[in-house]
């Protein structure tokens, strides 16, 4: 009898008893951090605000038992907080129980669609995005973000059916901003900033050890919340003053709620989760694996897909909003020492313990101060110096990079992710169709062959060598021809032609019947075509086709070796 599995993850199977305290005070220390931030994102998503607490409790136990990262944090997420808006605010009113049905919904299909890809192994799909078009999606989703706060840090209301309507509304009330809001929202943003700007380099030159000045400056937007918090209850801002805050924050645990999604509903939302879980796959894979990286660990893939998927899926039924891997979550929980994911199932339960029992304490807390920590985090994410590097080392990708950007603001999410494929596939296709064709020569008094443009190289009078650094395949195959004629006539004498094959991984069958058409041509002119190391799997393949037994000329095994043959022969 086959031994029966253990169904414990790895991590808690072989689980160091050393890393136990950090985990606990990590999960603690999380737990803590991240209240505001789950309440902010929820309403961000046009849901209720204890939303943010609960999918921050079960999903984070069903990413931590199968998800194959050791330190990435599962929760309520900026981008996906607002995927969950775009795609909802035209179908439901915010925080309608027809717009939670709607998010839980959202939640499960793309939960469903991400276990999917775990479990057929299409991890590799998280590639489909360059990173110059997952910069452009976030940047200019960030941008986004920082528009639908600015009315609350200003304590405005406009109306709108797009962000830059809003956007254009807000400047025209600009000068009826409330001002308790803004006395309140303004002082809570100048913080943050120079918490995230300045603090963390203030505090070591003032004698602060970096322990402790990180600490201190993870533990600062907390206590910005706390005293802006303090300041409404003091001053009773919000009955007296209007100043907006959270309101009534359900305590208790989330029901269960299972549901079969209607058909219509499932028709409706597939594209808006189709693209809610690529983004989160690329988004959650991505941080897994640089915080892998960093720490010298794997990760998974495919692993990450499913702890991802099995996370929404459970959001859907405990809570109803879209979850991915946090960036400031995940950043929390490192330097909070997190070892493993005990740290996630630590600070769930105790998440547990203040949804069923600290959830009213929230109630008072400023909707003002909320929007800027939502507008700083949102901020650090436009990543401006990405698409300067991409520029500066290829104007297609600074290109696939502004595309992506704009269309996103301009178009919409899905319109602006479907761009940034489009042009991730369109610039790979672009370089694979306009091949590097060098004639090379060899270096003297070696066996090593270089562009003839670029370096002092022996050639053989009469015989010309190609390297071709591309695979072959039908969208290449006219610059190769070209580039071939142009070299042939400026060299009419030419006898041998030899194809220097080291970078050709791949030929189609166009590609394959093109070079027999080449070979004719060539004998027909009085020459011959020669192959040069071909490598094993391209040769497998040739020899199979017409091509490989009527060849005219040899397959040399390298360069060098008909340099020799043919120099001899000249």
């Amino acid at each position: 009898m086959s031994p029966i599995p253990n169904p414990l993850p790895a991590w808690l199977r072989n689980y160091r008893k050393d890393a136990l305290g950090a985990d606990l005070t990590a999960g603690l220390i999380v737990t803590v951090l991240v209240i505001p931030q789950s309440l902010a994102y929820a309403l961000l998503a046009g849901l209720p605000p204890q939303v943010g607490l609960y999918v921050s409790i079960f999903p984070v136990l069903a990413y931590a038992l199968l998800g194959s990262s050791m330190v990435q944090a599962v929760g309520p997420v900026a981008i996906t907080a607002l995927m969950t808006y775009a795609a909802l605010t035209p179908l439901a009113v915010p925080a309608s129980p027809e717009y939670l049905v709607l998010a839980a919904t959202l939640a499960l299909i793309s939960g469903l669609m991400l276990l999917t890809c775990g479990a057929l192994r299409l991890g590799f799909l998280a590639q489909l995005l360059s990173r110059p078009v997952i910069s452009g999606f976030i940047s200019g989703s960030a941008i986004l973000i920082v528009i639908s706060q600015i009315k609350h840090l200003l304590g405005l209301s406009p109306q709108g059916t797009s962000n830059w309507q809003v956007l254009a509304e807000l400047l025209r009330q600009l000068p009826h901003s409330h001002w308790p809001t803004l006395a309140i929202g303004v002082p809570a943003f100048l913080m943050l900033v120079f918490v995230r700007a300045g603090l963390g380099r203030i505090l070591p030159s003032l004698g602060m050890g970096a322990g402790k000045a990180a600490a201190m400056v993870r533990l600062m937007p907390l206590l910005v919340v706390l005293l802006a918090t303090l300041a409404v209850v003091a001053f009773d801002l919000d009955h007296e003053r209007g100043v907006a805050v959270v309101g009534a924050v359900t305590e208790g645990l989330p029901p269960f709620r299972f549901f079969i999604p209607a058909y219509d509903i499932v028709q409706v939302l597939i594209v808006p989760a189709a693209v809610l879980a690529l983004i989160g796959m690329v988004q959650g894979l991505s941080m897994a694996q640089a915080l892998a990286i960093k720490r010298r660990e794997r990760v998974d893939a495919n692993a990450e897909l499913l702890g991802l998927g099995a996370a929404n899926v459970v959001a859907a039924f405990y809570g109803g909003m879209p979850v991915g891997g946090g960036l400031s979550r995940s950043a929390v929980n490192v330097a909070a020492g997190a070892q493993t994911p005990l740290a996630s199932i630590v600070s769930a339960v105790a998440m547990i313990v203040v949804v069923a029992g600290a959830a009213h304490c929230f109630a008072r807390l400023p909707l003002a101060v909320l929007a800027a920590t939502i507008v700083i985090a949102a901020g650090s994410m436009i990543d401006l110096d990405g698409l300067r590097r991409a520029w500066a080392y290829d104007r297609a990708d600074g290109l696939a990079w502004l595309g992506t950007a704009g269309g996103v603001l301009f178009l919409g999410l899905e319109i602006g992710i479907g761009l940034g494929v489009l042009l991730s596939m369109g610039t790979l296709l672009l370089r694979a169709s306009s091949p590097h064709i060098a004639l090379i020569g060899r270096i003297p008094g070696s066996e090593h062959f270089r562009n003839i443009e670029r370096h002092h190289v022996d050639t053989i009078p009469g015989v010309l060598f190609v390297r071709i650094d591309e695979s072959l395949f039908f969208g290449n195959l006219g610059a190769v021809e070209l580039r071939l004629d142009q070299a042939l006539a400026q060299m009419p004498e030419t006898r041998h032609v030899v194809l220097v094959m080291s970078a050709v991984n791949r030929l189609d069958a166009t590609a394959v019947e093109c070079l027999g058409e080449l070979d004719r041509d060539l004998v027909e002119r009085g020459s011959r075509l020669h192959l040069a190391e071909v490598k094993g799997p391209v040769q497998d393949r040739l020899k199979h086709s017409d091509f490989w037994a009527a060849l005219s000329g040899e397959v040399f095994l390298s360069a060098n070796d008909a340099f020799e043959r043919l120099g001899h022969c000249s």
